[in-house]
């Protein structure tokens, strides 16, 4: 890796197009605040339609705020680091020197409900995830005990760069 031009050594991407589904909706539960504040033609009075609208408008804005956000993840790893970004927004984000690692395993099958759904993810036992879809990614245990899992094609491929850098570092 020494003597590598600058730019990334390996770059992978995963994605998960059902998220958009989830936009849909957030976008109706969005649609239907504004219609129920617009037209507001409840005779329970103004607290419980203010209380729909909220609830509305938040639910939606919530679920269009996920999907932006996790509706795929990038991967980019170079000499120094190795960088996870998600969705169109880029965050949230996340820098690993490559310093850092201890190891990385190739996962043929990570699923979101190992880890409690989509998104970024944290479990006691497990450490931190990014997880977008079911299918393959990789595992890093990083030099201070802790692991991160990251959903991505080609992670094989990734894992033997990550591998490659290791072997130089402790050469």
């Amino acid at each position: 890796m020494t003597g590598h031009p600058p730019g990334p050594l390996w770059t992978g991407r995963a994605s998960n197009p059902l998220q958009w589904l989830l936009a849909a909706a957030g976008a109706a539960c969005v649609a239907l605040g504004i219609e129920l504040a617009v037209d507001n033609a409840w005779t329970s009075g103004f607290v419980p339609l203010l209380m729909a609208v909220t609830g509305c408008l938040a639910a939606g804005l919530l679920m269009v705020y996920g999907t932006i956000a996790f509706v795929y993840v990038a991967v980019t790893i170079d000499a120094q680091a190795l960088v996870v970004r998600c969705g169109h927004i880029g965050l949230p984000r996340r820098r690993i020197e490559l310093a850092d690692v201890a190891s990385a395993e190739f996962l043929p099958r990570i699923t979101p409900q190992h880890w409690g759904g989509w998104g970024c993810r944290w479990r006691p036992e497990k450490g931190t995830a990014v997880i977008v879809r079911r299918g393959e990614g990789f595992e890093l245990r990083l030099v201070d005990g802790n692991h991160i899992t990251v959903t991505v094609d080609d992670a094989e491929n990734a894992v033997r760069v990550i591998r490659a850098h290791l072997r130089t570092l402790a050469g």
